[in-house]
């Protein structure tokens, strides 16, 4: 006898899931809904970091042209600058000069002055002397000092005639140097475009002599000695020694 196998029920019958069949194109639409929408989400956050940081679509070119106009406003800023420094530097250079021109200008007036003073004060009392009336020339206010530049000196001088003065005096002046170089005292006489050395003069009241000379810069002047000779006499007529001026 063939037995028939028995449906299991209850607890021991198998599960049977039963699902409905959807269409095909259903599940590749759902993908593709899902990529779109990926996709605008990524590029909705691209385009909000590009609009917080502040830049474009052409980021690169964009930053290189600001760099570019940046540096050559820099380089005219600069240019301009550079400019208006030379001429303040030029500016100040002939401040510079003008002051030091006017300060030399006013130490020569000041000195002119003091030269002008002491003549006053010379004419004054050699119009107040009485006695001899004959001819005489005298030697006043011989200095000498120091130049500006190394080995230069400067000396000056003042021949006056006094009594009647009846006629100019016609002469010459020569002098004489002292000096000590490498511990040796030595002597020499100023040169002149005379052959003699000496230095013509023709006056009738009195004559200002200035004059200037170059020695050695190791050469030290110690004094300096003027010969007056009149002309046509070969004896010094005048002599006299000034010391150089601290």
């Amino acid at each position: 006898m063939i037995k028939t196998p028995k449906r299991r029920s209850g607890i021991f019958a198998p599960r049977v899931a039963i699902r409905p069949q959807r269409p095909e194109y259903l599940r590749w639409l759902a993908i593709g809904l899902l990529t779109a929408l990926a996709l605008a989400l990524a590029w909705g956050m691209y385009e909000a970091g590009h609009q917080f940081t502040g830049s474009d679509k052409n980021e690169p070119g964009h930053e290189l042209d600001r760099l570019s106009r940046l540096n050559n406003r820099l380089q005219q800023d600069n240019d301009e600058l550079r400019m208006k420094v030379a001429g303040l530097e030029h500016q100040l250079q002939m401040d510079t000069a003008a002051r030091e021109d006017i300060t030399k200008h006013v130490k020569a007036l000041e000195d002119e002055n003091i030269r002008l003073k002491e003549d006053v004060a010379f004419f004054q009392n050699l119009g107040s002397v009485t006695g001899k009336t004959e001819q005489r020339v005298s030697i006043s206010h011989l200095k000498l000092a120091r130049g500006q530049l190394p080995g230069e000196y400067r000396y000056s001088l003042l021949l006056v005639q006094g009594g009647q003065r009846s006629k100019d005096f016609q002469g010459s002046l020569e002098f004489v140097v002292n000096f000590r170089q490498n511990g040796e005292k030595m002597v020499t006489p100023l040169a002149s475009e005379s052959p003699s050395n000496t230095f013509d003069v023709n006056f009738k009241f009195y004559q200002r002599v200035e004059r200037s000379f170059r020695l050695p810069p190791d050469a030290l002047v110690e004094s300096m000695q003027v010969k007056v000779f009149e002309k046509g006499v070969t004896q010094a007529r005048l002599t006299q020694t000034v010391n150089l001026s601290l």
